[in-house]
């Protein structure tokens, strides 16, 4: 064998191993070629990059072969990512392939989410494109409306010590520090009242003591009362004051009605004349025995007649001797 065939077989060797170094640094197997390819699209591929794992529920499938721009000008910017996979498990075109964090230390892979609904996906088919917020982006998405609001709330903050600023001017300023002293002076007065009033609590202990046994006297005694009203039959006694009354009531309404002497006497006004016109005379008379006895005891050694009634005289309460 010559020189030169020796050279050049040693040469497609090296070729043939640079090649296979290739591609097994790109996790590309040239002795098990991949038996099916297919495309997904995406805006923003979150650092997926060529020969990211693919799985299919947590079990290695396959890996991604490329990552291009897509060609079509009306979806301009766009990522087509080509994948391939060595095992034969068959899902639909609705299946969905999801970019999510390889771990906390970053690289990204690709994870199909099956589904078995529709028709079956063949080689060349496009499946749906979808990425998962890793943590540091689920944090920074949940972080960034926290960030508005706290920029909201201090810049509302800065306006209100601005406007503080603006109304407490150095008058007010000296008068707000005036109120404080105030106020300083005032507490402390309550704590010397506070003082006065326990000192005098001290020393008047003894008295407070009596005071409170009395009242406590007094409440004992009320209670004793109270027993003693509840005690009683009431009832009873509220039922007799009723009888009492309905017989009082009677009574009232028998005088009313002309029942009865006091009753007669009450409604019966001839009754009343006639007991007024004889307590009239009645009172006549007697104002007549007094003024004039001798018209009712006359004794008279040379026959004198006593003098007649005088009506006039009487009203006058006069004596006619």
């Amino acid at each position: 064998m010559s020189k030169e065939l020796k050279t050049g077989i040693i040469a497609l060797l090296i070729i043939a191993l640079g090649i296979w170094g290739y591609n097994f640094m790109k996790r590309q197997d040239l002795f098990s070629p991949n038996s099916r390819h297919f495309f997904v699209e995406y805006k923003n591929i979150n650092g997926l990059n060529e020969a990211s794992v693919v799985t299919i529920n947590g079990l290695k499938v396959g890996k991604v072969d490329a990552i291009n721009f897509n060609t079509d000008p009306e979806k301009r910017g766009s990522l087509v990512v080509r994948l391939s996979l060595e095992d034969d498990f068959e899902f639909s075109k609705n299946s969905i392939a999801k970019i999510y964090s390889a771990g906390l230390m970053g690289g990204q892979n690709l994870a199909i989410i099956p589904s078995y609904e529709g028709d079956m996906a063949v080689t060349g088919d496009y499946l749906k494109g979808q990425i998962e917020s890793d943590l540091i982006s689920s944090f920074g998405e949940k972080l960034n409306p926290l960030q508005s609001k706290i920029e909201r709330v201090l810049n509302q903050a800065d306006s209100l010590l601005t406007g503080i600023n603006q109304v407490l001017d150095k008058k007010a300023r000296q008068s707000l520090n005036r109120s404080l002293l105030g106020i300083e002076s005032t507490v402390t007065s309550l704590n010397k009242t506070m003082v006065s009033f326990n000192k005098l609590v001290e020393e008047n202990k003894v008295k407070i003591d009596v005071t409170l046994d009395n009242t406590k006297k007094i409440t004992d005694d009320f209670s004793k009362v109270s027993a003693d009203l509840a005690k009683a039959d009431l009832g009873a006694t509220v039922k007799k004051l009723e009888t009492t009354l309905d017989n009082v009531n009677s009574l009232m309404k028998g005088i009313k009605d002309g029942k009865g002497t006091i009753g007669k006497l009450v409604s019966d006004e001839k009754l009343y004349t006639n007991l007024a016109n004889a307590t009239k005379e009645m009172e006549e008379l007697l104002r007549e025995m007094k003024l004039n006895p001798k018209r009712f005891v006359h004794f008279s050694l040379f026959g004198k007649k006593p003098k007649p009634y005088n009506e006039d005289n009487n009203s006058n309460n006069v004596s006619n001797q």
